[in-house]
């Protein structure tokens, strides 16, 4: 294991050693490489912003416990443990705020539980839907974001749903 923390070190090493035999200037590249990076970061940050303050008016406006407390007795017939519906609610909005959920669900219930093998399947097998979308279609010419992120929110729901069923049996 204290090798594979060598690994990145190394390859910052090796990248530099390749630079000084081709004769690379390495401070004019990295600075021309910055200078492109600006203009891409002031096209996400509107639509990661979007995607933050969204996520925060969810959980603080109470739509998220509403929708919590709705969606729970579908999830119970679905085979997933009611517990686990508001991590995979803040799943596609928040990475941390699903990790800061996930841990609580450890604490209440105990790593080894049904309950927490459930929601760290479904934690697993999900992502951050809204910020990836940001992202990905600050970029895009042409923006139809509907079909992907509802395939995007199908496929994470689906993937809780199965792994569910297959924590029953592990």
């Amino acid at each position: 294991m204290k090798y594979l923390a060598l690994v990145i070190p190394l390859l910052f090493v090796l990248v530099f050693l390749v630079a000084l035999i081709r004769k690379v200037k390495l401070y004019d590249t990295f600075t021309e490489g910055v200078k492109e990076a600006i203009p891409l970061v002031l096209s996400l940050f509107p639509y990661l912003a979007a995607v933050l303050m969204l996520s925060e008016l969810f959980e603080r406006s109470g739509l998220s416990a509403m929708l919590t407390g709705a969606l729970a007795p579908v999830f119970r017939v679905l085979g997933v443990p009611p517990e686990t519906t508001k991590l995979l609610l803040m799943k596609p909005f928040s990475g941390s705020g699903s990790t800061a959920l996930l841990s609580e669900i450890f604490s209440a219930y105990g790593a080894d539980s049904y309950i927490a093998r459930c929601a760290a399947v479904c934690y697993g097998s999900s992502e951050t839907t809204f910020y990836i979308s940001a992202v990905y279609f600050a970029g895009a010419k042409k923006k139809k974001l509907f079909l992907p992120v509802a395939i995007a929110l199908f496929s994470n729901a689906a993937g809780a749903i199965l792994g569910c069923f297959l924590c029953r049996f592990l």
